[in-house]
């Protein structure tokens, strides 16, 4: 009998350990359940939210939008973010289940993914507002150009949004802890490069073309209304 008891001990310590695993596993499913639901109310109230502050018309006015659909992306600024709030949900169901069940290390990785999703929200937030700003500045600038008379200024309003756009860029990256640096550095080169390329072109073969283009942009009749002398009337009224 005591033989008996001696094999059927580890038996009767799995049903105990079992027993009380059991309730803890249908505490941790009906968790998941209800953060399910709980997740999907959310993601309906975020996407109402978002729709309510019009961020849907600021996203397809920004170009974001579009640029989605380019990519193939079947969804939208509002549908990503409703995704990202619905993500974070489960996942804190998530954490609440295994914390139930004891599983700590899996709690732990559970949470250090939950706790990088507001970061991405905040990345998208960014890129949206940002590129909407930089084409509100494209076509002040723009706008101002020719209400003054300047020529090829959308060159300029596009090389200011874009140029606003790169820091926008890098302002998403590092709230997503993206390490920026090598970003920034290589942008201040290519920036760098850029402005030695147009000089040397100025300089050398496109004296003409850049003269052209700065009478363009600055006529000399405005000098002459001013009163300024221009400098090429001077050489020729001294070459006569």
């Amino acid at each position: 009998m005591e033989k008996m008891d001696m094999a059927l001990e580890p038996l009767r310590g799995f049903l105990v350990q079992l027993g009380e695993f059991l309730p803890r596993l249908l505490v941790a499913i009906l968790i998941l359940l209800a953060g399910w639901v709980l997740a999907k109310a959310i993601r309906l109230a975020v996407a109402k939210a978002l729709k309510a502050f019009n961020l849907n018309v600021l996203a397809e006015r920004a170009g974001v939008d579009g640029f989605l659909r380019q990519g193939g992306i079947q969804t939208d600024t509002i549908g990503i973010l409703s995704a990202l709030v619905y993500w974070l949900a489960i996942l804190a169901a998530l954490m609440i289940a295994f914390s139930s069940l004891g599983m700590t290390h899996v709690t732990e990785l559970t949470g250090r993914i939950a706790l990088f999703i507001p970061k991405v929200i905040v990345a998208v937030l960014v890129l949206a507002f940002g590129a909407y700003f930089s084409r509100f500045i494209d076509n002040t600038i723009t706008a101002y150009g020719k209400n003054v008379g300047l020529q090829d200024v959308e060159i300029l309003g596009r090389l200011a949004r874009y140029a606003i756009m790169v820091f926008v860029v890098l302002i998403a990256l590092e709230q997503v802890q993206v390490e920026t640096e090598l970003v920034r550095l290589s942008f201040l080169i290519l920036l760098a490069g850029l402005v030695l390329a147009l000089a040397l072109a100025f300089g050398l073969g496109s004296r003409q073309r850049a003269a052209d283009l700065l009478d363009r942009w600055w006529p000399r009749d405005a000098e002459r209304r001013s009163g300024t002398p221009c400098p090429t009337n001077e050489k020729e009224d001294s070459a006569k």
